[in-house]
C-alpha cells in the first residue's frame, strides 16, 4: 500500500502539465475531463488509503529520495499517512473531484479553459503534498506552492483589475502569515535539531515553557494567514473574484484548511503550552464573531458565503485552542461538504442569472431553480447547525468541548456567533430564493444549471445532510473520534487526553494514583444539544421574520436606519481594510518612497553616477593629449626625460642622504 501514495499527488500533477503545454493547441475542451479524471484517480487511491488505515493503527510511510544531506543533517522526502492525513486526503480528494466536475460545466466555453484547468489540479496536488509531508520543511514548501496556485486562480480574471487587485493581496497578505510560520520552523529546527514530525514532537518536552510558546505562536501566525484568522482574513472575501469552482476548492477542500490542519498535526507542541493555546483560542473567538456580524450585511451572495467561512474557520481554531482537537478536525471534516455546497450553489445561482450576484436583484428563484434550491437549503441548514444535519453535530461537540475544558466565554462567543451564523445563511435563502422577483423578467430569464453541474451538488447534499450523524452518532461511540483518538492522545502527565466522544468531551486526567476518567453526562450533552438548536432555530426565525414575512417592526432598512454609524462600521468590514491603509500599507509606501529618493536616488544612484561623471570628466581631459602631431608627442617625451632624470639627482643629494 505505502507505494501507491505517491500516485495519490503525482496524477493531479500529470494532468496540470499535459494540460498546460498542450491544452492550447491540441487538448482544448478535454482539459476539464483529463483534469477531473486524474483527481477522481487520487480519490479512489486515497479511499483505498483510507481502509487501509480504518484497520491499522500504523502509519504508510512510502521514502522518495532525500531532500538537503548536509553532514548530520538531511531532509528525507517521505510522504506520509495516519489517521488525521487519511481523513484529509478523503476530503481534499472528495472535494475536488466534484469541483473538477462542476467546473466543466461552470467553465463551458471559456477562452482560458485549459489553463484554468492546469491551475486547479495543480492547487489540488500542492494540497496533497502538503498533507501527505512528514517534516515542517517540506509541508512549508507546498504551503507556498498552495498560496501560488492560489494566486494563479483568484486572479484568472487577469484583465479585470478587481481580479488583478484580489490576488495580489491575498499573496501579499498571506506572506506576512508565512513569514512568522518559517522563523518557527527555524526556531523548532535550532532547538531540537530536526523538522521531521516524530522527531521534533519528542525533543518538545526538553524545551523551556517560553520557547515552546514562541514556536507555536510563531507557527500559529502562519495559520492566521492560510486559514483567514484575525487580522490577516482580510484576503480571502476578496477572493470571490475568481472562479466560483476556485472559491469552493479555496474554502473548502484546500487553502484554508490548510492552517487548522498545520496546526492540529502540531499537536504536541500547542497541547504542551496552555498560554499559546490561549492565544490560538482568543484569536478564534473573536474572528468567529466579527466574521460573522459582517456576513449579515454583505449583498454579494459569493461574499456572504466567504464571511460565513471564515466564522466557520474561526470555530475550528477555537476548538483547537481550547483544546477539543477532535471536535476541530470534525467540524472540518463537515464543513468541507456543506461550504463547497453552498459555494457550488451560488455559482450556480450567478449561472442562471446571468452572472449576477447581488441578492437585491434576485429573489423568487426557487421555482426556476429547483435544484439548486433544495441543496442549497440543505447546505445553509447545516452550516446554521440545524439538528440534525452534518453541521449541528460538530459545532454543538466545539461548544460543549469548550464548556467542559473552562473556557465558558468561548462558548458564549460560540453560540452568539452561531445565532448570527442562522441568521445571515436564513438571510439569504429568502433574499435569493423566495418572495417576488426582483428583476426584470423581460429581460433576465433564470434557469436552471446543467447537470454536469446540478449532480455535484446533489452529491455535496448528501454528505452535508448526514455525515454528521454517520460519524458522530451516537454520541459516547461516534466513530471519527475512535479514528482520530491516537492522533490526539497526550502522553505528558501534567497534561489532559483530549478525546471527543460525539458532541460530547472525554477528559482522561492523569493524576499521581493512576488514570481517571471523566465521562460527560447525557445531561449535559442533551441540554447543549437543545441550546444550539434553539440559538440556531431562534437565528432562522428572525430572519424569516425579517426578510420573508417583513414583519416592520423588524424591517432590515429600519434597523439598518436606526444604527447607521454600527450599521456602516460593519458593513466596511469592521474597518480592518482602513486600518490596514492607514497602519501598515500608507506608512510602507512613505518609507519606501523615502528609500527611493534619498538611500536609491541621492546616496546610490549619485555614487555611481558620480564615478561615472568623473571618470568621464577626467577621460575628457586626458584624450585632449592624443593631438596626432609627432612634435607634440616628442616635446612630452623630452620633458618625461626631464622629469626623471631631475627626480633622479634629486634624491641623490645630501638633501635626501
Amino acid at each position: 500500500m505505502e507505494d501507491l501514495l505517491v500516485l495519490i499527488p503525482l496524477l493531479p500533477l500529470v494532468a496540470a502539465l499535459v494540460n498546460f503545454l498542450f491544452g492550447r493547441w491540441y487538448i482544448r475542451d478535454l482539459a476539464g475531463p483529463i483534469a477531473s479524471a486524474a483527481v477522481f484517480g487520487s480519490w479512489v487511491l486515497s479511499l483505498l488509503v483510507f481502509i487501509d488505515q480504518l484497520g491499522s493503527e500504523e502509519p504508510l510511510v512510502q521514502h522518495l529520495y532525500t531532500w538537503l544531506p548536509a553532514g548530520d543533517f538531511e531532509v528525507p522526502m517521505n510522504l506520509y499517512v495516519d489517521h488525521l492525513s487519511a481523513t484529509m486526503l478523503m476530503v481534499v480528494t472528495t472535494v475536488s473531484t466534484l469541483v473538477h466536475i462542476y467546473a466543466i460545466g461552470y467553465m463551458h466555453g471559456d477562452p482560458g479553459f485549459y489553463r484554468f484547468f492546469s491551475y486547479l489540479p495543480l492547487f489540488v496536488f500542492s494540497m496533497l503534498m502538503l498533507v501527505l509531508a512528514d517534516n515542517f520543511l517540506v509541508l512549508f514548501i507546498f504551503w507556498e506552492a498552495v498560496g501560488l496556485c492560489s494566486y494563479l486562480l483568484i486572479g484568472y480574471y487577469f484583465k479585470r483589475k478587481s481580479a488583478n487587485d484580489a490576488a495580489k493581496k491575498a499573496f501579499i497578505v498571506n506572506r506576512i502569515g508565512d513569514f512568522g510560520f518559517g522563523i518557527g520552523i527555524m526556531l523548532l529546527f535550532v532547538k531540537t535539531g530536526s523538522v521531521v514530525f516524530s522527531e521534533v514532537f519528542e525533543r518538545i518536552p526538553d524545551l523551556s515553557n517560553g520557547t515552546v510558546f514562541a514556536i507555536a505562536v510563531l507557527l500559529f501566525t502562519g495559520a492566521c494567514g492560510k486559514s483567514a484568522q484575525l487580522p490577516l482574513f482580510v484576503w480571502l472575501p476578496d477572493a470571490m473574484e475568481g472562479p466560483t469552482p476556485v472559491s469552493a476548492l479555496i474554502h473548502a477542500a484546500t487553502m484554508v484548511t490548510a492552517g487548522v490542519y498545520m496546526v492540529a498535526r502540531s499537536f504536541p507542541i500547542f497541547d504542551a503550552s496552555e498560554d499559546a493555546r490561549l492565544v490560538v483560542a482568543i484569536v478564534g473567538a473573536a474572528t468567529a464573531i466579527i466574521a460573522a456580524t459582517i456576513g449579515i450585511t454583505q449583498f454579494d451572495i459569493k461574499r456572504v458565503v466567504a464571511y460565513s467561512t471564515v466564522s466557520q474557520l474561526g470555530y475550528m481554531v477555537f476548538a483547537l485552542g481550547v483544546g477539543a482537537w477532535i471536535p476541530a478536525i470534525f467540524h472540518l471534516v463537515t464543513h468541507a461538504f456543506f461550504k463547497g455546497l453552498l459555494f457550488l450553489g451560488s455559482g450556480s445561482v450567478i449561472h442562471g442569472m446571468h452572472e449576477e450576484q447581488d441578492m437585491r436583484r434576485m429573489g423568487g428563484l426557487k421555482k426556476y431553480m429547483p435544484v439548486t434550491y433544495w441543496t442549497f437549503l440543505i447546505a445553509a441548514l447545516a452550516n446554521a447547525g440545524i439538528f440534525p444535519l452534518a453541521g449541528f453535530w460538530s459545532k454543538d461537540e466545539i461548544l460543549l468541548g469548550s464548556w467542559l475544558e473552562g473556557y465558558p466565554w468561548v462558548t458564549v462567543v460560540g453560540f452568539v456567533a452561531a445565532f448570527f451564523t442562522a441568521l445571515y445563511m436564513a438571510r439569504v435563502i429568502y433574499l435569493t430564493f423566495h418572495g417576488e422577483e426582483r428583476f426584470d423578467t423581460s429581460q433576465l430569464h433564470p434557469h436552471e444549471s446543467p447537470r454536469i453541474m446540478t449532480i455535484p451538488l446533489i452529491l455535496l447534499a448528501i454528505p452535508s445532510a448526514v455525515i454528521g450523524i454517520g460519524m458522530g452518532f451516537p454520541p459516547e461511540e461516534g466513530w471519527i473520534h475512535d479514528f482520530l483518538e491516537p492522533n490526539f492522545h497526550s502522553e505528558s502527565a501534567e497534561d489532559h487526553a483530549r478525546v471527543a466522544i460525539g458532541p460530547a468531551v472525554t477528559f482522561a486526567a492523569e493524576e499521581a494514583e493512576g488514570e481517571e476518567e471523566h465521562h460527560v453526562s447525557t445531561t449535559q450533552i442533551v441540554t447543549f444539544g437543545v441550546l444550539s438548536t434553539l440559538v440556531a432555530g431562534g437565528g432562522w426565525l428572525l430572519a424569516w421574520a425579517a426578510y420573508a414575512r417583513r414583519v416592520p417592526a423588524l424591517s432590515p432598512e429600519l434597523w439598518a436606519a436606526r444604527f447607521g454609524g454600527f450599521y456602516r462600521f460593519v458593513y466596511r468590514k469592521w474597518m480592518f481594510d482602513e486600518l490596514f491603509e492607514t497602519f501598515v500599507v500608507h506608512p510602507l509606501y512613505v518609507f519606501s518612497r523615502f528609500l527611493w529618493q534619498i538611500v536609491d536616488v541621492r546616496l546610490i544612484d549619485a555614487t555611481v553616477n558620480g564615478v561615472a561623471g568623473g571618470v568621464g570628466f577626467t577621460s575628457s581631459r586626458l584624450r585632449r593629449v592624443q593631438t596626432g602631431f609627432v612634435a607634440n608627442y616628442a616635446l612630452a617625451i623630452a620633458l618625461g626625460a626631464v622629469i626623471i632624470v631631475g627626480t633622479f639627482f634629486l634624491f641623490q643629494s645630501d638633501l635626501f642622504s
